[in-house]
């Protein structure tokens, strides 16, 4: 079983893979701006600024995987995605844990070689400000993150917050960088079986140092 810290654990995908890795019986260290309004049995929730760098090294001391769940979508946080994540490089290198960071569907491409949608031209403008923050953390990590740290940035379908939680049906499918689309063509997936995905990359790890897509 692994420590597993999750920044932003009150958030939708954070509460989900909070809930998911606990359910599995990993040790969860949950971090919050305030206590959930339901903590998870056995999940220790701590509260605290993840823009707090003495908050940040304390909770994430002793951790075999740190997943960061921040949403820039929350009010005043697009501003401080960037350089939370910064900061946290060099203290989870030198934990030795993985950094699996929780980015959007924005920065998938629709075809391999196709521009991402981020540089479309097709987000709409009251999403652009978060969907640029969630790309420029996966730029962050390709240029900025040391040699020795493990990451990995994960991308939901394009359907995927508490707008359309869904149901639980454990399954997914997973690609690299290039969008998945159901029958339909629709991209979507749901809390729960996005949570599935990402713990069972955390278990067992298929990607290292790349970008993962998982939906439907």
């Amino acid at each position: 079983m692994a420590k597993i810290i999750v920044i932003g654990g009150n958030g939708y995908a954070g509460s989900h893979i909070v809930r998911e890795a606990a359910a599995r019986g990993h040790e969860v260290v949950s971090l919050g701006r305030s206590q959930p309004a339901e903590p998870v049995p056995g999940v220790r929730h701590e509260t605290g600024s993840a823009a707090d760098l003495e908050t940040l090294e304390r909770v994430i001391a002793g951790a075999d995987v740190v997943v960061g769940a921040l949403s820039p979508f929350q009010p005043g946080l697009a501003a401080q995605f960037i350089p939370i994540y910064r900061a946290a490089l060099a203290p989870i290198a030198r934990a030795g844990a993985r950094f699996v960071v929780i980015g959007g569907f924005s920065g998938l491409r629709p075809a391999p070689g196709a521009p991402r949608f981020i540089d479309s031209g097709d987000v709409p403008p009251e999403f652009l400000d978060g969907a640029r923050a969630t790309h420029d953390a996966f730029d962050l990590l390709q240029a900025e993150a040391p040699q020795a740290l493990d990451w990995l940035f994960v991308s939901p379908g394009a359907q995927f917050g508490a707008f359309a939680p869904g149901e639980r049906r454990g399954i997914y499918r997973k690609s690299g960088d290039v969008a998945l689309f159901d029958a339909e063509g629709k991209s979507a997936i749901g809390g729960a079986d996005f949570a599935l995905a990402v713990v069972d990359e955390i278990e067992s790890p298929t990607l290292r140092r790349g970008q993962i897509h998982f939906a439907y």
